[in-house]
């Protein structure tokens, strides 16, 4: 509910300015997949690489979030779409301070993807799905999160007994069987190349 008194204070120095001194155009590369796809890997090797060709970046992982800004959620479905919310309206934050903004989160439901992508506009929203099996990140299962939620010490885990849904015609994929991370990170940039995004 939005409370009528409140009115949005504009600044004196607008989004397009902020983007022209960093000369760049601000845009959000949202990360999806399961957990253990490679989402934070890929997530920071681009934007290393982003950084290295000295554009101007911000890194919103999963995890770190859910350290701080988002703490107070659980992982029950209304809180999995309030988690994306809050991400999609920083990302937009971030983009109007002029920054390139790459963000890595599981974000299981395609109505939360689309939820952010409206929030943060149409033209400025990249959907990465970093496709991998839900095997194979079984088998990397980096953090033992899957071996937690089989033996019933996690409950709500994606891919467990909680749904992911795959993109259905994201942006770019990134297959992590079949592509390294430099060819992952490369498919990415040459993407925004040929946008003129990056």
């Amino acid at each position: 509910m939005t409370n009528k008194n409140l009115v949005f204070q504009e600044s004196v120095v607008d989004a397009s300015t902020r983007a022209l001194v960093k000369s760049q155009k601000p845009i959000t590369l949202w990360l999806t997949g399961l957990s253990g796809a490679g989402k934070s890997t890929i997530a920071n090797a681009l934007e290393l690489a982003l950084v290295q060709r000295g554009r101007h970046t911000y890194l919103l992982d999963g995890d770190n979030v859910r350290l701080g800004l988002c703490k107070d959620l659980g992982f029950s479905d209304a809180d999995r779409e309030e988690n994306i919310r809050r991400i999609a309206e920083l990302a937009k934050l971030f983009m109007d301070a002029g920054l390139i903004v790459i963000t890595a989160f599981i974000s299981p439901f395609q109505r939360d993807r689309t939820l952010a992508r409206d929030v943060i506009g149409e033209g400025k929203f990249v959907e990465i799905f970093i496709d991998t099996p839900l095997a194979e990140c079984e088998r990397r299962d980096p953090k033992g999160l899957y071996s937690k939620a089989r033996s019933g010490v996690i409950k709500n885990f994606t891919g467990i007994d909680s749904a992911y849904e795959s993109p259905l015609n994201p942006d770019l994929r990134i297959n992590t069987l079949e592509e390294d991370l430099a060819t992952a990170v490369g498919k990415i940039l040459d993407y925004l190349d040929q946008w003129g995004l990056a």
